[in-house]
């Protein structure tokens, strides 16, 4: 009912009736118990399945996620359970009508995310609930109500009892929302950010190489970055977050303000991160890969060309492009790099992007060459040699072979 009243795509449909499970079962012909015991019934439509819920009352929750208990009750009950009034608007669709027993449409004109009923007793229901509040603050473009904030602020702490996956699900869709710079600093403020991600938090008053970073500390740069994504994916937004982790734990002030190797060990922070919000092996080496080479962009013009066409040639180079974009756009502003190497990307032929391999690892054991790390050097300098033009057929790649890796080097490493 919110997404209706503002406007808004639904993504979902949800229906809560005085109806028993067993009865909803009976009116429909195919339905799944996936949750009978707590009032739940998916029924299979035409359109998708319609998640149906008997309006029911919990009971008090020990664990700060699960209720003790869950029965039956009255629509009232239901309402004043949920988490925030303006998810506690219902319609009904027989008397066309909206049914708000919590104040739901005042915050909705308000612009405000507020608690039903008492916010440190929903906190302590669900302590996700926080962070949902953020979330929906970031997608939304909402204030969050003085009370509702005040208590976040009292309990930010126990966000830790919260599992990684919860918090990575929230964290990553409040990224991905149009408001995730004003949700980066809501985060800071409220006192979740030090909590759930204490690296970026540690960013706020790290001063920056005003020549370089007129905008001020780390911090404030990553926001600005932040707020220059053009609807990134939520990995991406993370890496954003991320790139510049490493500057706390490398600042030091020499004949200038310095950060030595904040990359490389911003790329080993990132990546523990990544572990801490559980994120899969894939998602994180791409975080990981765009925090290590975000710096690359300052060598690109003077890479040598097989170098340079590997990097441009990368399935996740616009990602790494637009990471770079941001980057200088909170900072010193000039994008001259990054229309370079945007026009360089382009002009890469299907060649230069999938270069065929002249010899394999296969060739190279039936030349005699013992498998090992070795193997990955002689790859790719045929692949530099082949990207650079130096050599364009088997035989060439085999002659760059018996030139550079002699097999009397393979005895030896044999012996």
């Amino acid at each position: 009912m919110r997404d209706r009243l503002l406007g808004r795509p639904a993504h979902d449909q949800d229906v809560v009736t005085a109806a028993r499970p067993e009865v909803i079962s009976t009116l429909f012909a195919r339905t799944i118990p996936v949750g009978a015991a707590f009032g739940v019934v998916l029924v299979a439509t035409q359109q998708g399945p319609v998640e149906v819920a008997t309006f029911r009352r919990e009971g008090p929750y020990l664990d700060g996620r699960r209720p003790a208990f869950v029965e039956f009750a009255s629509l009232e009950e239901d309402v004043r359970r949920r988490d925030f009034t303006i998810n506690a608007l219902l319609y009904d669709p027989f008397e066309d009508r909206v049914l708000d027993l919590v104040g739901g449409q005042t915050d909705l004109s308000a612009r405000l995310i507020r608690t039903v009923g008492d916010p440190d007793a929903r906190f302590a229901e669900d302590r996700l609930r926080m962070l949902r509040a953020m979330r929906l603050a970031a997608e939304l473009d909402f204030a969050i109500e003085a009370e509702t904030a005040a208590a976040i602020a009292r309990h930010a702490e126990s966000i830790n009892e919260v599992s990684g996956e919860r918090i990575r699900d929230e964290l990553l869709r409040l990224l991905a929302a149009a408001g995730r710079a004003a949700g980066l600093q809501t985060l800071q403020r409220s006192g979740l950010l030090a909590e759930i991600l204490p690296e970026v938090a540690a960013m706020d008053g790290v001063a920056q190489p005003p020549e370089f970073h007129p905008e001020g500390d780390v911090l404030t740069h990553t926001r600005l970055a932040l707020s220059h994504l053009r609807d990134p994916s939520p990995i991406l937004a993370l890496a954003v977050l991320l790139h510049d982790v490493g500057k706390p734990p490398t600042f030091e002030r020499a004949d200038r303000i310095r950060f030595n190797r904040h990359a490389e060990v911003g790329a080993e922070m990132a990546e523990a991160i990544c572990r801490r919000l559980r994120l899969s092996a894939e998602e994180s080496e791409r975080v990981v890969e765009l925090v290590r080479n975000h710096l690359r962009f300052m060598d690109l013009r003077q890479m040598r060309p097989a170098r340079l066409k590997r990097f441009l040639a990368q399935p996740d180079f616009p990602d790494h492009l637009e990471l770079h974009r941001v980057d200088c756009l909170a900072s010193h502003g000039d994008l001259s790099t990054w229309a370079w190497a945007r026009e360089q990307a382009a002009r890469l032929t299907d060649g230069e992007r999938r270069p065929p391999r002249l010899v394999t690892g296969e060739d190279l054991i039936a030349l005699g060459y013992p498998p090992g790390p070795r193997f990955r050097e002689m790859l790719e300098a045929l692949e530099d040699a082949h990207l650079e033009g130096t050599i364009r057929t088997r035989e060439e790649a085999l002659a760059l072979l018996a030139r550079d890796f002699p097999q009397e080097n393979a005895s030896t490493e044999r012996n």
